[in-house]
């Protein structure tokens, strides 16, 4: 059984027991969160597709840390006029444990 689910604008693949890394979540590391935006859940043969979320689905998970991903480095060059510009930022992160699937 696995579901689509969107969390902050993104839509995220998941299964139990999944550890994924999701956009910045204000929750503490430890706590339950849920997720109540499922877009579509699979169980089998049986597909449920929400217009556009399915009812009374959602998706519980531990919050298990906070980090900064990879660094992102954005140049820009402007030919034969001297100028160029380099910046970078590292996007913030929660890495959740998904626990359960309620369908």
């Amino acid at each position: 059984m696995y579901a689509i689910v969107d969390i902050r604008g993104k839509q995220f693949y998941v299964h139990e027991d999944d550890h994924l890394q999701v956009p910045h979540l204000a929750d503490n590391v430890g706590d339950e969160v849920t997720f109540d935006q499922v877009l579509m859940v699979v169980d089998g043969e049986k597909i449920r597709v929400g217009t556009p979320l399915v009812e009374g689905a959602s998706v519980v998970a531990e919050v298990e840390d906070h980090g900064k991903d990879k660094k992102v480095i954005n140049f820009v060059k402007k030919r034969r006029k001297g100028f160029s510009r380099k910046k970078g930022h590292r996007q913030q992160f929660t890495a959740v444990h998904v626990k359960k699937l309620n369908v």
